[in-house]
C-alpha cells in the first residue's frame, strides 16, 4: 500500500519507518529538510520538502495515488486544516488520520469529523490504569481509549460463580472471551468461572471501575 506521512518529527519519523519495514511505499513530507535526519538510516522511502498545505507539495508527494495519509505535525490546528484539505480535494484517499497533541484541541478536531489519535490522552489513560490496578491489563484500545479490551484474572472468590453474576447489570462492560488452561472460548452469561481463568472484557473506564470493585468484593 502507498502511504503519505505529513510531518517528520519524532512521531512521523517512527511511523514512516514502521510502515516501510512492513513493506509499504512511504512518502514523508516536511517543510524543513533537516527534519528528515530523524528518519532511520535504513529507511528507503521518499522524502518531499515543501509546505504541507501547498497543492504542489501534494502533487509531488503523489496524494492522488495514496491509500492513506497520516498528518502528525506538532500543531493541532495545522493538522486539522491539512486533514480537511486532503479529505475535500482527494476524496479517494481511504484513510486520513490526524494526530492530536493538546487535549484542549481535541473537540475542535472532532468537529471536523476527522479520525484522530490523541497520544496525550491515550498515554494518560494507560498511566492511570497502571496506577489504579496493574492486574487489569489493557490489550487493545479503540478510539483514544474510550473503550478498551482488558484481560483480568479470576480470583478464588469467584470460583463457581457465573459471568452474569460478575458483570451484573453494568452496561459499560461486555465479556469477549474466557480463557482456561490456554484455551479460549466465547462464553455465555451462564458460563461458570474458575479460579485462574483469564477473562477478556470490553469496557469503558467506568465499567472497569465497577468490575474492579466487584472482583475485590468477591
Amino acid at each position: 500500500m502507498f502511504f503519505i506521512v505529513i510531518g517528520c518529527g519524532r512521531v512521523g519519523a517512527e511511523l514512516s519507518f514502521r510502515l516501510f519495514k512492513n513493506g509499504h511505499q512511504v512518502v514523508v513530507v516536511d517543510n524543513d529538510k533537516k527534519s528528515f535526519n530523524r528518519l532511520h538510516p535504513d529507511f528507503r522511502g521518499r522524502t518531499v520538502e515543501g509546505e504541507a498545505l501547498s497543492a504542489d507539495t501534494f502533487e509531488r508527494a503523489g496524494m492522488d495515488k495514496a491509500d492513506g495519509v497520516a498528518i502528525v505535525t506538532n500543531l493541532d490546528t495545522m493538522n486539522a486544516v491539512i486533514g480537511q484539505a486532503v479529505r475535500v480535494h482527494y476524496p479517494q484517499v481511504r484513510q486520513v488520520i490526524v494526530r492530536n497533541y493538546d487535549p484542549a484541541m481535541r473537540e475542535m478536531l472532532e468537529a471536523f469529523g476527522l479520525q484522530i489519535v490523541s497520544s496525550t490522552a491515550w498515554g494518560a489513560e494507560r498511566v492511570q490504569e497502571l496506577l489504579i490496578d496493574p492486574s487489569f491489563r489493557a490489550v487493545f484500545s479503540a478510539g483514544n481509549g474510550e473503550v478498551e479490551l482488558y484481560e483480568m484474572s479470576i480470583t478464588p472468590k469467584w470460583e463457581g460463580k457465573t459471568i452474569a453474576e460478575l458483570l451484573g447489570d453494568c452496561k459499560d462492560t461486555v465479556c469477549a472471551a474466557l480463557t482456561r488452561a490456554g484455551r479460549a472460548e466465547l462464553p455465555s452469561p451462564s458460563s461458570t468461572l474458575k479460579s485462574g481463568d483469564m477473562l477478556t472484557v470490553s469496557a469503558t473506564l467506568d465499567g472497569v471501575k465497577i468490575l474492579r470493585s466487584r472482583i475485590q468484593e468477591g
